[in-house]
């Protein structure tokens, strides 16, 4: 049986489908715009809900430990994918996030395989935050804060350097065990 958490971590999942379809459908005075964004912030929060009830009641399962980050990724990258599809971001931009993911996932991997346990930095969870905002901000398109979109997604971009430079620099004893 699943516990709360794995649930909400499946729920985010489930949504996935749901908000591509509503961002695709969406030209850019649709109300399918905000139903989109309304599924995306609900999908999001459910990121925040899991990982506390987790932590709090005791839940952590291998499950989530494995579901959580995946959805995560998911989630963001099928938000960016949609947005550069829709012409409201640079692919370059996408390309940075998500291969940033990749390079992440693959140094988390082979820390694991040595037994490392590499936490999520602060730097990561300013990166992640910046990210969703950058996305909400975008998906609603509202052109009297153009401005502050483009400084949400050039801090993103930034943060998502900087986040992967900071992971780099203090796990690059990964890199340098050889089996």
């Amino acid at each position: 049986m699943m516990n709360l958490p794995n649930k909400l971590t499946m729920l985010r999942i489930l949504l996935i489908p749901f908000f591509v379809v509503f961002m695709l459908l969406s030209p850019a005075e649709s109300a399918y715009r905000w139903i989109a964004l309304g599924i995306f912030i609900t999908a999001s929060l459910t990121d925040l809900l899991d990982g506390k009830i987790a932590r709090k009641y005791n839940l952590v399962t291998n499950f989530g430990k494995l579901m959580d980050p995946l959805a995560d990724k998911m989630l963001v990258s099928a938000a960016l994918i949609c947005l550069a599809a829709l012409a409201r971001l640079d692919a370059w931009i996408v390309i940075v996030i998500i291969s940033r993911e990749f390079i992440i996932s693959g140094l988390r991997q082979i820390a694991a395989d040595n037994g490392i346990v590499i936490a999520a930095s602060y730097w990561g969870k300013y990166k992640t935050t910046f990210q969703m905002i950058m996305i909400c901000l975008l998906i609603a398109g509202i052109d009297s804060l153009y401005l502050v979109t483009e400084i949400v997604t050039w801090a993103a971009v930034i943060l998502t350097i900087v986040s992967l430079v900071d992971y780099m620099i203090k796990n690059r004893q990964v890199f340098m065990e050889d089996k």
